[in-house]
């Protein structure tokens, strides 16, 4: 019997979150729900320690983690006006 084959590509997330002191948190990640579960339980960053987090506000997707990483560092230059304008665009759609 021929062994499945696996793809060896695992995609990089770019996520934002709101805090509770309403500004916004940028990570990368592999996998953002186990990401936002570590930050709500207070193991996450040292930022979403100090700063809890409300809601998961945007996801992007990433070939890789160079990708991932240039474009979390350029939101993070970002005002949150301009952050917000692009977690419009990317907005995590729950479909609980």
């Amino acid at each position: 019997m021929p062994k499945e084959l696996t793809s060896p590509y695992k995609p990089w997330f770019v996520y934002l979150i709101e805090c509770q002191n309403y500004s916004i948190y940028t990570g990368i990640t592999v996998d953002v729900e186990k990401r936002y579960a570590a930050h709500a339980s207070g193991k996450g960053a040292r930022y979403t320690r100090i700063h809890p987090p409300i809601k998961l506000l945007a996801v992007v997707e990433f070939n890789d983690r160079a990708a991932a990483a240039s474009t979390e560092y350029t939101i993070k230059q970002w005002t949150a006006e301009q952050k917000r304008a692009f977690a419009a665009l990317h907005a995590v759609v729950n479909l609980d």
